[in-house]
């Protein structure tokens, strides 16, 4: 008989997902912003609660595998469902690509070869391969793994959130409020874009919905229950960092969690960081490659994605699909190697946001949608459908946060899948209906 997952594997799974390579890598891009992106912390844990409690609802109202791919189906159809489709798709792997070079930005720490491009990008690689493999051996096995590295993941993060406060320097606050030659707005903006990194995976409960033991209680529960504990973990352990280092230090470091830890402790402070956010990264990598699978297999389900997708080996686990996804994270990560892995990091985020952002943005307007339609009729129906809007509005406005360039190719992401969707329709996709 199959192991289902349960409340708490199903909650370190959104907080794992959440609290993985986002908080410790994004202090270095945000440095280079100000200050000011600690007013855009409070925004966006505001607009990340929002977006937590549209899924819990939709996970009661559209009991279904896939996530925002599902809910956008449900609300739009088919056209907008393939479309959603093929951009999270792309995100989930794309912010794997991220989390593995945040991963072997803080194995330098250790292993100082790390530093050639060709020597992280194949560290990168490898870990994609093992996590590949241990997911192909089954959802239970998994969930057990991210249980455990999301407990040993904290340890870092209240380190320096706690004991941070009393190596603090608030002129490295107030000297530094935005360095961007920009406007306070436009600043705040980008902050906020760049932030929302650290929540992509609020999801993440909704997505393996068919392996969950109880998803109409647990779903719901460990969605809100993951965005809360990240979302304390991170406003404190943000605000903590950027007043014990200064702007420029934390700007040009690969690790800055653990350049924080050796400052305020020394090389032991160092090492004992480094290594919890190795761990965090291992479990955050462990727990997206689940997500990836069950997201290209829902998908497939529908007859939207090529049915080797959706091919299940004995543990009723995606393989053949994991394997494809595996090959496409390998080629990215070759084709984007570069000297600077920060900048490298930041571009990766920042396109994962913006089409994580889109996907969130149709789930938000599908449940209104789908509200409308009386599907909901035991919630109060004008509450539910103003925090509806709002986390649509919110999702709308960090997606143009991320500017004028990244919108454009962003927009041709999208006129791409309606080419891809009109050929598609030829393969005899379901009907919603």
């Amino acid at each position: 008989m199959q192991k289902k997952l349960g409340l708490f594997t199903l909650t370190s799974l959104v907080a794992g997902n959440m609290v993985g390579s986002g908080i410790f890598m994004l202090p270095a891009s945000l440095a280079r912003v100000g200050s000011i992106s600690l007013l855009s912390w409070i925004f966006t844990i505001s607009g990340a609660i929002l977006l937590a409690l549209v899924f819990s609802r939709m996970s009661l109202l559209v009991p279904k595998a896939g996530g925002p791919y599902a809910y956008a189906r449900a609300g739009f159809g088919n056209f907008i469902g393939f479309q959603t489709a093929c951009i999270y798709w792309i995100a989930v792997w794309l912010g794997n690509c991220s989390v593995a070079l945040a991963l072997v930005g803080y194995l330098r720490f250790f292993f100082p070869v790390l530093a050639y491009p060709l020597a992280s990008t194949s560290a990168a690689i490898a870990f994609i391969w093992l996590f590949t493999w241990i997911n192909i051996r089954g959802v239970y096995f998994v969930g057990i793994i991210q249980l455990v590295t999301t407990i040993l993941k904290l340890i870092p993060l209240l380190l320096i959130g706690i004991f941070g406060w009393f190596y603090f320097h608030p002129d490295y606050i107030t000297h530094a409020f935005n360095v961007t030659h920009k406007s306070n707005f436009s600043a705040f903006s980008y902050a906020a874009t760049l932030i929302f990194w650290a929540f992509v995976g609020l999801e993440s409960a909704t997505v393996p919905a068919d392996a969950v033991h109880n998803p109409k209680r647990d779903i719901p529960l460990a969605t809100l229950l993951g965005t809360l504990i990240a979302a304390v973990v991170y406003l404190v352990s943000a605000s903590a960092i950027m007043g014990v280092l200064p702007a420029g230090v934390i700007a040009d470091s690969s690790s800055p969690f653990a350049a924080a830890a050796q400052a305020m402790f020394g090389g032991w402070g160092g090492i004992v960081v480094a290594a919890g956010v190795v761990i965090s990264c291992l479990g955050g990598l462990n727990g997206w490659i689940l997500v990836q699978g069950h997201v290209s297999m829902a998908i497939a389900d529908d007859k939207f994605f090529p049915q080797i997708f959706a091919k299940r080996n004995r543990a009723n686990v995606p393989a053949a699909g994991m394997i494809i996804t595996g090959i496409c994270m390998t080629l990215a990560l070759l084709a984007t190697m570069s000297p600077s892995l920060v900048e490298q990091f930041q571009l990766l985020i920042t396109i994962v946001s913006v089409t994580s952002l889109m996907a969130y943005f149709y789930t938000a307007i599908a449940s209104i949608i789908l509200t409308q339609r009386g599907q909901y009729a035991r919630i109060k129906h004008m509450s539910y459908m103003a925090l509806a809007f709002l986390a649509a509005l919110y999702a709308f406005w960090a997606m143009f946060g991320a500017g004028k360039e990244m919108m454009f190719y962003v927009s041709m992401m999208i006129f791409i899948t309606a080419l891809l969707y009109i050929l598609n329709k030829n393969r005899n996709i379901v009907n919603h209906e």
